[in-house]
């Protein structure tokens, strides 16, 4: 009788029939059934790192989507996304309001490593609503612990992931599979490890693999926007767990899907194609 390996040590794949599906929506949803999205982010010279991130968690079914960013970046917000709610703060006391009115936490893009960003995570970190922690959270996090709550997701690409774990990125590549379950443990979170083949882990060893995508995503601010598919996806009652791997696949298709057209794939274009796969896999009426 062959031997067979426990289910435990091997990733299970995702694909359109494993991934948990959205609830449709009944007659009478209105936009307080769908969560608040609250996005974190967007220092100087990177506000619109943010913006894609707020973006696509509108689109992609949050019911109301906030932005705190740079004072000087709200114009181009409301000029850009005039559905989003983007408040200008100088300082983490003026974030307390906005916090408790959230009911996800987007952090991270943008956000970077000054005393402005080092203090808005502080106060995120406080609060006890799921989170999703990106780019400059995650290099935060590697120099500062801090508290991340029940029910959040780490997204880190492999240099993150090696800051994070104290290794170096070659030695992330090394053991994908190691390095995204360690992440998941040491931080009790879930854990998405992007690149080519990205993973997503639990603490509890359980272990993903999306195997979709294409080389044209190799570029800026596709994670910015995979952490608002992600913050829309808990915002509307998934587990981490579900949301991770329905948005990790959500995104490399949409980049599948766009790859055909070639190199320069921006961001943004990204957007569309995910509210569109989205709508195919889990259609908003029943």
């Amino acid at each position: 009788m062959p031997q067979t390996k426990h289910p435990t040590n091997e990733p299970h794949r995702l694909t359109s029939v494993t991934l948990a599906p959205l609830a449709p929506r009944h007659a009478g949803a209105h936009k307080g059934d769908f969560g608040h999205v609250l996005v974190v982010g967007g220092d100087r010279g990177t506000g619109g790192a943010a913006l894609l991130s707020a973006e696509a968690a509108l689109r992609c079914g949050a019911g109301l989507v906030s932005l705190v960013t740079r004072p000087e970046h709200v114009p181009a917000a409301m000029a850009r996304l005039p559905e989003v709610m983007s408040l200008g703060v100088h300082s983490a006391n003026q974030l307390m309001t906005p916090i408790e009115r959230a009911s996800v936490l987007v952090v991270g893009p943008g956000l970077g490593q000054a005393a402005w960003g080092r203090s808005l995570l502080s106060a995120v970190a406080s609060s006890q609503v799921p989170q999703v922690w990106d780019a400059d959270a995650l290099n935060l996090l590697a120099c500062t612990p801090l508290p991340l709550p029940k029910g959040s997701i780490i997204t880190p690409h492999p240099g993150e992931a090696a800051r994070l774990l104290g290794v170096s990125t070659e030695a992330v590549q090394a053991d994908r599979p190691g390095a995204a379950r360690k992440l998941a443990r040491k931080y009790a979170v879930v854990c998405v490890l992007k690149g080519s083949g990205s993973l997503v882990a639990d603490p509890a060893g359980q272990l993903a693999l999306c195997s979709r995508g294409h080389p044209a995503m190799a570029g800026a601010g596709l994670g910015d926007v995979l952490s608002g598919v992600l913050g829309a996806l808990l915002a509307q009652g998934m587990s981490a767990w579900e949301a991770a791997c329905l948005g990790v696949w959500l995104h490399a298709c949409a980049g599948e899907r766009l790859g055909v057209q070639g190199r320069g794939l921006a961001a943004s274009d990204m957007v569309p194609a995910i509210r569109q796969l989205l709508e195919e896999h889990s259609a908003c009426l029943a």
